[in-house]
């Protein structure tokens, strides 16, 4: 947990921005639902932006990363849940405490009020948290899928996988399709952790560690089918103090053209904080 407490007090101190690309090792499945669902057309496909491009949804990164981050801190247990929604058959569970030093609420934000626990008694909460983190739509870098893909793509841009559940008892097959960004496209990613208080400084190390977490893990539906497998790359580390847009101070590059593992090991070492000046 972190260092803040009920009496921290917060002020705009300025914005540690991480850039980079997202690769995909295998096919990505984000999916856009059927409403679209075109004669011919996969059942599942994925979601793309006004052009016709896939992209991934600022949402669906974060949401991945929140999860991740709530597993490895032991947090997903039903005393630490609560409900988003109880809709029978709908229900979203995600975690929220009261507690000022709990660093993913603090990350993702949370409201006051009165919430039902997963297991337990209802949580009043009292602290209001603003959200630290901003993810941004993570758009294809086009270039990415070269000419040699796309001869052996089902469209422009995506490809089509088939799959075939099988009745354990009569063997017949229900056959389904699942439109993918194929292995090799490349998305730019952008994250943006806003520090309004020295206590702040200490969340980029949850930013790594989810970040290295989903990279053994997967992105998007189909995971447990082989889509989703990711890794991260060309990062870039940049802190903007508050002169930077009082002012027009210059920004301070801490990371270039770097990897996952040399940024966590920058954004966790005892001296950090001390280099947001």
């Amino acid at each position: 947990m972190s260092a803040h407490t009920a009496t921290t007090e917060l002020t705009f101190l300025g914005k540690l921005i991480v850039e980079g690309e997202i690769h995909c090792e295998t096919g990505l499945h984000i999916g856009a639902g059927k409403g679209a669902l075109e004669i011919g057309g996969a059942d599942n496909p994925v979601v793309k932006d006004a052009f016709g491009i896939p992209y991934i949804p600022g949402s669906t990164l974060r949401g991945r990363l929140r999860s991740l981050l709530e597993q490895a801190s032991g947090l997903a247990a039903p005393g630490e849940l609560i409900y988003l929604s109880k809709r029978k058959g709908q229900e979203v569970r995600i975690h929220q405490s009261d507690r000022p030093d709990d660093e993913i609420c603090l990350l993702f934000g949370r409201n006051s009020g009165r919430v039902d626990r997963v297991g337990g008694e209802s949580l009043d909460a009292a602290n209001v948290s603003p959200a630290r983190l901003t993810v941004y739509d993570a758009p294809l870098v086009v270039e990415s899928i070269t000419p040699q893909m796309r001869e052996n793509l089902d469209d422009e841009l995506t490809e089509v996988k088939s799959e075939n559940a099988v009745d354990r008892i009569t063997s017949q097959a229900n056959p389904r399709t699942l439109e993918r960004v194929p292995a090799g496209a490349r998305f730019k990613f952008r994250l943006v952790l806003d520090v309004l208080c020295e206590e702040d400084k200490a969340l980029a190390g949850q930013i790594a560690q989810g970040l290295r977490l989903l990279e053994d893990d997967a992105l998007g539906g189909g995971g447990g089918r082989g889509s989703g497998r990711v890794r991260f790359s060309s990062l870039s580390l940049t802190w903007r103090g508050k002169e930077y847009y009082a002012k027009g101070a210059a920004d301070t590059n801490l990371v270039e053209n770097g990897n996952l593992s040399g940024l966590q090991q920058l954004v966790t070492a005892d001296d950090f904080a001390a280099k947001l000046a």
